[in-house]
């Protein structure tokens, strides 16, 4: 199965980090303009049995969060969207003065292993600029410059 991971270390406390991601307008602030996301519906914010139902581009996307650990951790499913399984875990740990910030995407696209094969590293370079621009806004807000 694909895996995608993603590291940045941010010259910010670990709870300034997970309380950005806290923020009710996390998920609008961290979500690059393409393709456009846009949140349909929310229940409660990154704790587990929290639902956010979005439509990405023309795709409808259903996540429920199902692990959170303050300052250290959060995890959300794909119940409903374009892949057979995507899982994403945000990690947080400390680093010296600062966080050390890791989004780890375990996924499946559809179609089954070949094209997962076939596929999947593809898919994994198109997830850089999202993360990149994620991570950029990350920095932003929590180093003070946003």
């Amino acid at each position: 199965m694909p895996v995608f991971v993603r590291s940045i270390l941010l010259e910010a406390p670990i709870e300034t980090v997970f309380a950005f991601h806290e923020r009710p307008d996390a998920l609008q602030l961290l979500s690059p303009p393409f393709p456009p996301v846009r949140v349909i519906r929310k229940t409660g914010g990154i704790e587990v049995g929290s639902r956010v139902e979005l439509r990405i581009g023309p795709l409808p996307w259903i996540a429920l969060h199902t692990a959170f650990e303050k300052n250290r951790l959060f995890e959300d499913q794909q119940i409903s969207g374009p892949f057979a399984r995507w899982v994403h875990r945000h990690e947080f740990e400390t680093a010296g003065q600062g966080t050390l910030l890791t989004d780890r995407v375990d996924f499946q696209m559809p179609g089954g292993p070949m094209l997962n094969r076939i596929f999947g590293w593809a898919f994994q370079l198109a997830l850089q600029p999202m993360f990149s621009y994620r991570h950029r806004v990350t920095r932003q807000y929590c180093e003070g410059s946003a």
